[in-house]
């Protein structure tokens, strides 16, 4: 199983030109296409674990996101983005298509994202982990377009650049987007701590 503990990002973790000699070789050398795949399976992973929420759904959307790239590899052309951003891109179409077959919605598995309670102040960490339980239930309401752009945000770690090649939209509805959902967050957390519910407003249009 591929660990979920790693630190990565969308940025690559060597200099642009040599990513770019890399691609350009694994285009003909099923080696180098290795060397990207062991360079970026974790993080890519861990995005689609976080989308699906399943460690074995996770694993088979990995695997086909990277046999996807091989395939289109060839047609594949530098556009200022880093190679990571074109595997998130197949990864976020093929996380969409998983989720309409199955109507699911994505979510976090708590047993990753709570954290244990901590020794020497019971009651301090089992107020730390309510708020951490209620705060990934709002999150769960969201529709799953504002999931993700969390997911990409503060667990990725991508510029809103980055996010909307990824999504398909622009630095500037992803700018948007984020406001709105923070505002939504705010707006369902104050609505839990009234005793109330807050209905998820659907997709954005």
């Amino acid at each position: 199983m591929f660990s979920l503990t790693e630190e990565s990002t969308v940025r690559s973790d060597c200099p642009p030109g040599d990513e770019r000699e890399l691609v350009e070789r694994a285009k003909r050398d099923p080696e180098a296409f290795g060397l990207l795949y062991e360079r970026y399976v974790a993080q890519i992973y861990r995005y689609l674990y976080y989308r699906t929420g399943n460690p074995q759904d996770a694993e088979d959307l990995t695997a086909r996101t990277f046999y996807r790239a091989l395939e289109h590899l060839p047609r594949y052309q530098e556009r200022g983005l880093p190679f990571a951003a074109w595997l998130y891109r197949i990864a976020h179409n093929l996380v969409i298509n998983w989720q309409r077959d199955r109507r699911r919605r994505p979510v976090v598995a708590l047993d990753h994202v709570v954290m244990h309670a901590a020794e020497g102040d019971p009651q301090g960490a089992l107020e730390e982990q309510e708020e951490r339980e209620q705060l990934i239930r709002v999150f769960r309401r969201l529709s799953p377009e504002r999931q993700e752009l969390l997911i990409l945000k503060f667990v990725e770690g991508m510029s809103n650049a980055q996010i909307g090649a990824i999504m398909g939209r622009s630095e500037g509805a992803i700018k948007s987007l984020y406001h709105r959902t923070l505002l939504e967050l705010k707006k369902n957390l104050e609505g839990t701590e009234d005793g109330g519910a807050r209905s998820d407003p659907g997709p954005d249009q």
